[in-house]
């Protein structure tokens, strides 16, 4: 029989990426279109004056990638993705991943957004995919034996997608990325095509970011994001509230 083509490998290369398409797409229904990611409470203090500048919400977006999301979700991810796509998946490695992620997330609010959207994901995922890591971390989840968090069943979904571990960690910051500027949007902070701006000109650091993230480990997963951890944390004290966090 003839061995595999050139063209054949094209296809896997597309079908991956088109997975990444899916799994970011903010049609995807796993909630992520609640959060606000210390936004709101932002606005509501005063901190972020409504319209803002287009270049203070890149540098506040820039700064919550590469400091916040790429240490913390992002290598969480990478982690998972890379225990999965071994020939034996190391379920230790992803469960540690996903204990540590929760840890650093220091937030309440913050915490209970990552389980959510990740039960989320998977219960969508057990419907949509198939993928026999994904089924046991499910069972683990459920069991209460490790919480959950979004990036890490994203890292697991996506190496059995067969999406490239950098692609599933740049998809996810774009994800990010693209929900925060629809949270800006919605809270009348800038407008439609201020925010598409403002999305392409954190292009670069969502790639350095991505890239950089998909090689580390679960003992560098970290992040340091103090005043927006703090306005998350504030978020329930607000009067109105058209986000979950």
């Amino acid at each position: 029989m003839p061995g595999p083509t050139p063209e054949d490998g094209a296809a896997d290369e597309l079908a991956g990426f088109l997975s990444v398409l899916q799994l970011s797409d903010s049609a995807f229904p796993s909630g992520r279109y609640t959060l606000s990611h210390g936004l709101e409470a932002m606005v509501q203090s005063g901190l972020l004056p409504a319209p803002a500048d287009p270049v203070t919400l890149v540098n506040l977006l820039d700064s919550q990638v590469r400091y916040g999301v790429a240490p913390s979700d992002g290598i969480a991810l990478a982690c998972a993705h890379r225990a999965t796509g071994t020939g034996s998946p190391d379920v230790e490695t992803i469960m540690r991943a996903d204990a540590r992620l929760t840890a650093v997330k220091l937030g309440r609010e913050a915490r209970d957004a990552s389980t959510r959207t990740g039960r989320a994901l998977l219960d969508v995922a057990r419907v949509a995919f198939t993928g026999k890591t994904l089924v046991g971390y499910a069972e683990a989840v459920e069991t209460g034996l490790t919480p959950g968090n979004h990036a890490v069943v994203l890292g697991v979904l996506g190496a059995e997608l067969g999406v490239s571990r950098v692609q599933a960690v740049g998809g996810e910051l774009y994800a990010f990325a693209a929900g925060w500027v629809s949270a800006a949007v919605r809270l009348s902070v800038t407008d439609h095509r201020t925010a598409q701006g403002v999305l392409h000109r954190v292009r670069p650091a969502l790639a350095a970011a991505a890239v950089e993230a998909a090689d580390l480990d679960v003992a560098q997963i970290s992040g340091c994001t103090p005043l927006l951890d703090v306005m998350s944390m504030r978020h329930e004290e607000g009067g109105l509230r058209l986000f979950a966090s």
